[in-house]
């Protein structure tokens, strides 16, 4: 971290990197303790699920308009208001959970109020890493750029592994399954005091404006962030480029192949925490399924890094390739997750789905990039990240229904959108669509 940047302290770095790697563990935590906390206040599950997915909704909507307030309202202002946005919502939802779980409040009451309060981390908390992104863009010389992002956007791809990891050691005796919450929240009070007294708001030395991050979930990649300097303008000011659309055959093929690998993703992370409690008939033991469904994520989060840090730069992958080899380890794992009925086949069939799921998404990700010109670079930036974020707004609660249906039903609907992009992306997905 001393060598990432020669125009930005080390203690300065590691305040940016702890408040992307804070906003991604926290969720992730919540994600490996709420089906048991669901469970233990009788809710029902797609009530649960729908909770995550009003969250999501709201940082796809909000993201974008916290990227831009950064160039007008000021980098580390924006952060704070993540960080603040992000610890708000941990402990006024610890609360309400707690409070629930002990029986002050009735489950109906208890879940509104922690959907109103998850509100805070879907609305504010999404202000945070691009205005991370934007600091350091600004403030680092070319040389030292590209390293400097990477680090702290890498923290936001770490934040997916030990938020699931460390989520079970906070389970204490006197809040139980609320306390990963609080003690996030505290966390989030240190980031912000550091941040507040270490990160100066100084003048920028670049133009740059931070790409707007996906919702963060256990299954994300690591984000790459994007500057926008006056290098990335068109050849010809004079001239205003054409706007990219949707319809643009050029990416038409990379947005739909991300829509489908999406929705089978999305809905492997809402069933999976739900599948743990039922194979292992922990339903009527939430703390010891809590900390289950954390062991279980964590391995699928490392399979994704291992996939994006290690297989892609090892095997040089194409972003056809990375797609129709991910969809198709995704829709084995996926299958092998649904037939499984003991604790290590599950491990092993959602790490391998994680695995194909963290070789889709970057290729998804690189072929839309590669289809056009750098002047279209920010739109298609846009275009994948709604893509990555709107998936998570409905197939959580869809795969949920189907999966209290019939589990198969859910599992096969997974392996099946997988099945669908291998045999369509076979032919649609051409290495002569990359430019």
């Amino acid at each position: 971290m001393a060598t990432a940047s020669h125009s930005i302290p080390s203690d300065r770095m590691a305040v940016l990197f702890a408040v992307m790697l804070v906003a991604a563990a926290g969720n992730t935590a919540m994600q490996s303790i709420l089906p048991a906390i669901g469970a233990k206040l009788h809710i029902p599950d797609v009530w649960v699920s729908l909770a995550f997915s009003w969250s999501a909704l709201l940082w796809v909507l909000t993201a974008p308009h916290w990227a831009r307030q950064s160039d007008k309202r000021g980098r580390k202002a924006l952060m704070a208001l993540g960080v603040i946005g992000f610890l708000s919502s941990m402990a006024l939802c610890g609360f309400v959970l707690w409070a629930g779980l002990e029986g002050w409040l009735a489950a109906s009451m208890t879940f509104i109020l922690f959907a109103l309060f998850r509100s805070l981390y879907g609305g504010l908390g999404s202000a945070a890493p691009p205005a991370v992104q934007a600091y350091v863009a600004a403030r680092t010389d070319p040389e030292q750029r590209t390293q400097a992002l990477s680090l702290v956007s890498s923290s936001f791809g770490l934040g997916t592994v030990i938020g699931p990891a460390i989520a079970p050691f906070f389970i204490l005796p006197i809040v139980g399954l609320a306390g990963p919450l609080l003690v996030f929240a505290l966390i989030g009070i240190g980031v912000l005091i550091a941040l507040r007294w270490r990160l100066p708001n100084d003048v920028p030395r670049f133009a740059a404006r931070g790409a707007v991050a996906s919702y963060p979930t256990t299954a994300g990649s690591p984000q790459t962030a994007a500057e926008e300097t006056e290098e990335q303008a068109p050849d010809r000011p004079d001239i205003a480029p054409d706007v990219l659309r949707w319809a643009d055959k050029r990416v038409r093929v990379w947005m739909l192949a991300g829509f489908l690998g999406g929705q089978a993703q999305a809905m492997m992370l809402g069933v999976i925490g739900f599948l743990i409690l039922d194979r292992l008939h922990l339903r009527l033991r939430p703390d010891e399924g809590a900390a289950m469904t954390g062991i279980v994520l964590m391995a699928g989060a490392f399979a994704t890094l291992l996939s994006q840090w290690g297989l892609i730069p090892l095997l040089k992958m194409s972003p056809r390739t990375a797609v129709l080899c991910g969809a198709t380890l995704g829709g084995l794992g996926a299958v092998l997750t649904g037939l499984s009925h003991d604790f290590h086949g599950i491990i092993i069939g959602f790490a391998l789905a994680s695995l194909g799921f963290g070789l889709f998404r970057p290729g998804f990700t690189a072929g839309a990039s590669l289809s056009v010109p750098r002047r279209d670079q920010g739109s298609v930036a846009g275009m994948t990240a709604s893509i990555n974020g709107s998936a998570y707004i409905v197939s959580p609660a869809v795969g949920v229904l189907l999966y209290n249906w019939h589990p198969m039903v859910a599992y096969g609907l997974m392996a099946g959108f997988c099945g669908w992009l291998v045999l369509w992306g076979w032919s649609a997905l051409r290495p002569s669509d990359l430019t």
